[in-house]
Parts: C-alpha cells; sequence; structure tokens
C-alpha cells in the first residue's frame, strides 16, 4: 500500500523536475540578439521552462491537482492501513470468531484490491495531467518560434538544456542566444492571449 502512494509521489516529482531545472548558466546573456537573417541561432529552453509566464501558470494549476490527488489516495490508504491494523488486534486479542474474521479478512481483501485499482488510476492521472500540461507548453513556444522566424529569417533555430553541459549548444557567440528575445515575446503574448479570453 505505501509502495503504491510513494509510487505517486513519484510520479509527482517527476512531474516537475524537468520544468524547474535551474540553468547551469547563471550570468544573464546578452540583452538582444545580434543575429542576421540566415543565421544559426538558439534559446536556453531551461531558462524559457523557468520563466515563461504560460509554464509557470500551467504548472502552478497542475500541481494543485496534483496534490489534491495525493492527499485523497493517502487519505484512502491510511484508512484502510487503519483498518488492517484493528482487525489485526481483534484477532490477537480473540475478539471475534473464525468465521467472522473469515468475512472481515475477504473484505479487506477487497477493499486493498480496489485501492490498488483506484491508486494506480490516479498516478496514471498524475502522468496525463503532466503529459497535458507538457504538450501544451510545447505548442505554445513551437508555435511563437514558427511565427517568430517567419519574420526574423533563421536558417536554423536550436534549443539547449543541462547543467553539465548545455546540450546540444556546448558553446556559441552569445550574440546568438535569442533567448531574452523569446521569453519577451512569449509572455507578452501569453498575456495578450489572457486578456483576451477573460474579455470573453
Amino acid at each position: 500500500m505505501k509502495k503504491i502512494i510513494y509510487g505517486i509521489a513519484a510520479v509527482c516529482a517527476m512531474a516537475f523536475t524537468g520544468c524547474n531545472a535551474t540553468p547551469s548558466n547563471e550570468s544573464k546573456p546578452a540583452a538582444d540578439s545580434t543575429a542576421v537573417a540566415g543565421s544559426i541561432v538558439f534559446f536556453n529552453l531551461d531558462r524559457v521552462m523557468k520563466e515563461y509566464d504560460m509554464a509557470n501558470d500551467l504548472r502552478s494549476v497542475a500541481e494543485t491537482k496534483i496534490n489534491s490527488i495525493n492527499q485523497e489516495v493517502n487519505r484512502r490508504g491510511s484508512k484502510l492501513e487503519k483498518d488492517s491494523k484493528a482487525f489485526q488486534e481483534k484477532i490477537n486479542k480473540g475478539l471475534i470468531t473464525q468465521s467472522v474474521a473469515e468475512v472481515q479478512y475477504k473484505k479487506l481483501q477487497e477493499q486493498q484490491e480496489s485501492f490498488r485499482q483506484y491508486a494506480a488510476q490516479k498516478e496514471q492521472e498524475v502522468a496525463e495531467e503532466q503529459q497535458v500540461m507538457m504538450n501544451q507548453i510545447a505548442d505554445a513556444i513551437k508555435t511563437f518560434v514558427d511565427e517568430y522566424n517567419a519574420e526574423k529569417g533563421y536558417a536554423m533555430i536550436l534549443t539547449t538544456q543541462g547543467d553539465i553541459l548545455p546540450i546540444p549548444v556546448v558553446t556559441a557567440d552569445s550574440t546568438l542566444d535569442i533567448t531574452d528575445e523569446l521569453l519577451e515575446g512569449l509572455n507578452a503574448a501569453y498575456v495578450k492571449n489572457k486578456a483576451e479570453n477573460n474579455a470573453q
């Protein structure tokens, strides 16, 4: 029973590890990229995931849902554990007959199986919640980058991430780093979309 609860906690932890990763380079890159059309440029995905308002808002909503799921699973697991201990105490003290014990034991087994199914279902919900959130963020970034590059005309836009060595761009001219421009544009577009949705 505890393994199931810990399993859900592990999924919750995994759900946000990538999103909250601290970029390896804490120094702020050049304010504006001076790359010209046809250049190969890059942006730091770790920074975008950390500083993009939509990513933070969606992560906050997902964390709230996942915490609620976790609390309910823990509550049900604790109740089942308490019922199991109470049953065992009655057996040890000889407070119930063998026939009553057999009926209660069968009922406990059914409750444990039901809880296992419930916990597995909730673990799946947590994984789906995480996947949907990441898909929404990825789609918003990709859509914006496509529009951004239609205007800029870069030959290629790479993304870099990682704490030990940024991958795939291990080193590059900082003037080719468009992270600041992307974040400014992404956040402005998100604020605008939010305002339009709230006005409807």
